[in-house]
C-alpha cells in the first residue's frame, strides 16, 4: 500500500510539472513585437525603494522616464503602466504595489476615465497575466473580464493558450524560464521620430459624462492614497489623439479641485514643457518618443521636488548603488538604439 501511495504521489507530481512546463511554453513571451505584455511582471524584480509610482496606460509609460528623473532630480520612481490600462486595473496595481512598498506620491494618468467597462481580452492579458497572484490580482481579474472570458483561464493560463502550438517559435523556447528586460523602470524607450502631420477629427459622443464605474474606482484610488499617506497627482499626457474632450477636462478639473489634487494637463502645458510635435513623437502625435518623454520628465520632476516635496536621493548610498548603474546602462541603450534608427525624412 505504501508503494502504491508513493507511486500515486510521484505520478501526480510529474503531471503537475508537465502541465506547468506546457503552460510556460505556450504562454506568450512578449519579447518582440508586443513588448507591452512583459512590462507588468518586471516590477517584481526591481528594488522597492520608489518614492513615486506612475500608473496608467501608454500615455504614461511612454511619457515619463524614471532614469531621467533619477539622474536629473535624484527621484526614485517606477512606471507600473500597461497597454490600455483601465482605471480599476490601476487601482488594483496600486494595491499590489503596496504589498511591497509605500511611495510618497502616485502619479495617475487620467485618460483611462474614458472607459467605463471592460474593453479587450488581449489588453487585459497584457496587464493581468504579469501580476503575481494575490487578492488584488483576483479582484483585478474579476473587474476586468469580458462576458466571454473565464476566471479559470486566468488562474490556469494553459486553458487559454493551449491552442498556441502552431504559433510556437524559437522565442518561446529561448525565453521559457527567463525574460529580457523590455523597459527602463517601466518606461518603454522609443527613439524614432515621426512628426505630426494630420490630427484626426474628434467624433461626437452621445454622452460625455464619465461612467459611475470609472468614477467609483477613481474615488477608491483617492481614498487608498489618503489612507496610506500618499499624495495623489493627476497628469494628462500631450497625446493629440484619442481626443481629450473639454467636457472630460471639466470633470477632472472639478474632481481635482474638490479634493485638492494637483493636476498637470500637458496638452495645455505642452509649450511650457518645450514639447515640439515635429520632433517629440514617434508616431505622429499619439505617443512621445525619448525626446518628448525627457522633456515631460524634466517639467514634472521639478514640480515633484519643488512643489510636492519628493525627496532628492542624490548622494545617498542606496541611490548611488541602485540608480547610478541603471542610468549608465540607460544612456548606453539610448546610443545603441539611436545608432540603428534612420533619420526621419
Amino acid at each position: 500500500m505504501k508503494k502504491k501511495g508513493v507511486r500515486l504521489v510521484l505520478t501526480m507530481l510529474v503531471a503537475v510539472l508537465v502541465l506547468w512546463f506546457l503552460q510556460r511554453l505556450l504562454m506568450p513571451k512578449y519579447m518582440s513585437g508586443i513588448p507591452e505584455g512583459a512590462m507588468i511582471a518586471e516590477y517584481y524584480d526591481s528594488e522597492k525603494i520608489h518614492d513615486v509610482i506612475f500608473l496608467g496606460d501608454c500615455e504614461v509609460y511612454e511619457a515619463f522616464s524614471p532614469c531621467y528623473l533619477g539622474e536629473r532630480y535624484g527621484i526614485s520612481s517606477y512606471v507600473r503602466g500597461s497597454a490600455q490600462q483601465l482605471i480599476w486595473q490601476s487601482y488594483y496595481l496600486l494595491e499590489d504595489t503596496l504589498r511591497y512598498e509605500t511611495p510618497e506620491a502616485v502619479v495617475f494618468n487620467i485618460m483611462s476615465l474614458m472607459h467605463g467597462e471592460p474593453q479587450n481580452e488581449a489588453y487585459n492579458r497584457m496587464t493581468l497575466d504579469g501580476m503575481r497572484w494575490s487578492a488584488s490580482k483576483w479582484k483585478a481579474v474579476q473587474a476586468s473580464m469580458l462576458e466571454e472570458e473565464s476566471v479559470w483561464e486566468y488562474v490556469f493560463p494553459l486553458l487559454r493558450y493551449h491552442t498556441r502550438w502552431q504559433e510556437l517559435g524559437a522565442e518561446d523556447v529561448k525565453y521559457l524560464f527567463s525574460r529580457d528586460k523590455v523597459t527602463w523602470e517601466g518606461y518603454l524607450l522609443r527613439v524614432e521620430t515621426k512628426p505630426v502631420t494630420v490630427i484626426p477629427e474628434p467624433i461626437e459622443l452621445p454622452d460625455y459624462t464619465f461612467s459611475g464605474y470609472a468614477m467609483e474606482y477613481l474615488e477608491k484610488l483617492r481614498v487608498l492614497c489618503e489612507k496610506k499617506g500618499i499624495e495623489l497627482i493627476f497628469v494628462k499626457a500631450p497625446s493629440l489623439y484619442p481626443h481629450w474632450y473639454e467636457e472630460w477636462e471639466q470633470q477632472v478639473d472639478a474632481y481635482a479641485a474638490e479634493h485638492g489634487i494637483a493636476y498637470y494637463n500637458f496638452l495645455e502645458l505642452a509649450e511650457e514643457a518645450g514639447i515640439d510635435y515635429r520632433t517629440d513623437t514617434y508616431d505622429g502625435g499619439l505617443h512621445m518618443n525619448l525626446s518628448g518623454a525627457e522633456k515631460l520628465s524634466d517639467y514634472l520632476g521639478k514640480k515633484l521636488v519643488e512643489v510636492h516635496g519628493i525627496p532628492v536621493r542624490t548622494g545617498e548610498e542606496t541611490y548611488q548603488n541602485v540608480w547610478e548603474p541603471k542610468v549608465k546602462l540607460y544612456h548606453e541603450e539610448i546610443e545603441k538604439k539611436k545608432s540603428g534608427v534612420p533619420e526621419y525624412e
